[in-house]
């Protein structure tokens, strides 16, 4: 038989192959993404975070310690998602140490306001924004997160 297709005999050597190295290229990928998001969470400059209590809690969110992150609020604090009440002790509880700051953009409102690149296990890699709000006993009341424009 004179045919450009090929025979059954090599058809299924064919497809194991292919199938085969397309696992293979699947798997570097992934390796490779995971140590880019571990060499950019060790590059991080927090030089630009200026104000200690919210360079420290900065700090305690990226190394995912939930329990000092939260020492640093008040009982009663308040998450607003893009302007949207959420409950605060489950945001940190489902996201602390599953999200991050892969890189800092720009720190205002004398340093309380952090804008940046953040990566997070479910939607991916996006800019968005933490403004902290401090109250009178120096703890935090209030946080707002959400997408950056």
């Amino acid at each position: 038989m004179n045919s450009k297709f090929p025979t059954m005999k090599t058809l299924p050597i064919s497809l194991v192959l292919a199938v085969g190295l397309s696992f293979t290229a699947c798997g570097q990928s992934k390796t490779q993404k995971s140590e880019t998001t571990t060499k950019e969470k060790q590059k991080m400059d927090t030089n630009q975070l200026t104000n200690e209590t919210v360079k420290a809690a900065f700090g305690a969110w990226q190394k995912g310690d939930s329990k000092t992150f939260l020492s640093y609020f008040a009982t009663d604090a308040k998450l607003y998602d893009d302007g949207n009440p959420r409950n605060f002790q489950n945001f940190v509880k489902e996201a602390c140490g599953r999200e991050r700051f892969t890189s800092i953009g720009k720190v205002e409102n004398e340093g309380k306001d952090i804008t940046g690149n953040f990566h997070t296990e479910s939607w991916g890699d996006f800019k968005t924004y933490f403004k902290f709000s401090i109250n009178s006993d120096g703890k935090f009341d209030r946080l707002d997160i959400g997408q950056a424009k």
